[in-house]
């Protein structure tokens, strides 16, 4: 595993493993296949409607607390100061934790204009010692600028989608300006067009691999923290086979030539739901 080391000097493991869209049940059996086959951070979220599984499986584990890195994240109706200090105590209570290693904001929502505040209740938890860090999700640079202008404590991470063809170029330069770390969502494109395009099959002929594992191997390179997420035991093994080789200046450039800014969730500016 290699790790990344968070502008506040935390360490966490740069490929991790998600659960959105895994149900509750599900999730016990997912993350345990995924300890087991070495992952030891995992990315939650109060609207995943999974954490119970997610602490489940945690319990079940003996791997010791530290060893682990648990995100979760404050949804997007229970943002605001008091509200968030709230949903924070209930994800804990459903996971069995005493503290996480990071929280999230899940969605900036612009038009409710509540993530400062619901940010500076994260900076309470932050300062009282129940976050190892804190951070955000699906941010567009505006929304950073804001924080860094408002508030004490610096994002340590910023979630969001990201994949060969939404390489978030921008927002990469941005984050690493500001010593924040991108953390990808749907790195494989939820397994769409991108796993089968030519030049990512090419090249993992080349080097005897999947096309999940060169886009893995793609995003590492790029120094963002990556969660890819499955339930198939097979594939989740598969994606953590990604330490042995390397794509090379020219591979790279190749992927990073197949952006064409396309999403396969909303945009952050106008992704209002609550």
């Amino acid at each position: 595993m290699d790790f990344v080391t968070l502008n506040n000097g935390l360490k966490m493991p740069q490929l991790g493993f998600g659960v959105w869209q895994v149900e509750d049940q599900e999730a016990v059996k997912a993350v345990s296949t995924a300890f087991e086959t070495g992952y030891r951070s995992i990315d939650t979220a109060m609207i995943y409607k999974n954490e119970r599984g997610v602490g489940e499986a945690i319990k079940q584990s003996s791997l010791p607390r530290e060893e682990l890195f648990i995100t979760t994240k404050v949804w997007n109706a229970d943002q605001g100061y008091d509200n968030t200090l709230k949903a924070f105590e209930e994800s804990l209570e459903r996971l069995g934790l005493d503290y996480v290693d990071l929280y999230l904001i899940h969605w900036p929502t612009p038009e409710f204009d509540n993530y400062v505040d619901t940010y500076r209740a994260m900076e309470k938890l932050y300062n009282d010692g129940r976050v190892k860090a804190i951070g955000v999700c699906n941010f567009d640079i505006d929304h950073l600028q804001r924080l860094l202008d408002e508030c004490d404590v610096k994002p340590a991470v910023n979630q969001v989608e990201c994949h060969p063809f939404l390489a978030q170029n921008e927002l990469k330069t941005f984050c690493k300006k500001h010593d924040i770390f991108l953390e990808a969502w749907s790195p494989l494109m939820q397994g769409g067009e991108v796993l089968n395009h030519p030049v990512v099959q090419g090249i993992a002929r080349d080097h005897q691999k999947t096309g999940a594992q060169v886009i893995i191997r793609w995003h590492l390179q790029n120094d963002s923290i990556v969660i890819p997420k499955s339930v198939t035991p097979s594939r989740i093994e598969e994606n953590f086979q990604v330490f042995d080789f390397e794509l090379s200046d020219d591979e790279m450039e190749i992927i990073n030539h197949l952006d064409r800014g396309e999403r396969k969730g909303p945009k952050p500016s106008e992704m209002n739901v609550r």
